[in-house]
């Protein structure tokens, strides 16, 4: 039987994936993996089932190790120019 994950656990992993997020150089990767991040964490909120919380918990852990490969490829090939989402205006 799985067990669910506690508060606390899924709280961990929900920063995990935000401070990987905040790690990509390329504006519309950091801001899909956010809002990726965000909207499964909402959408998986109302999970009763021990088993089923279990089971987003370890794909949770899952897309935070991929995350995580891909920002070090993304840091490897980062883009010489900004975005202009990240331009100031001056």
């Amino acid at each position: 039987m799985a067990v669910a994950p506690t508060r606390a656990e899924a709280l961990s992993l929900f920063r995990s994936l935000l401070r990987t997020a905040r790690q990509f150089s390329d504006y519309n990767i950091r801001e899909y993996t956010r809002r990726r991040t965000v909207d499964a964490f909402r959408e998986n909120r109302v999970l009763g089932d021990a088993v089923a919380a279990a089971a987003a918990f370890a794909d949770g852990k899952k897309q935070l190790e991929v995350a995580k490969r891909q920002a070090v490829v993304y840091s490897l090939y980062a883009p010489k120019a900004k975005s202009i989402m990240e331009m100031k205006l001056q």
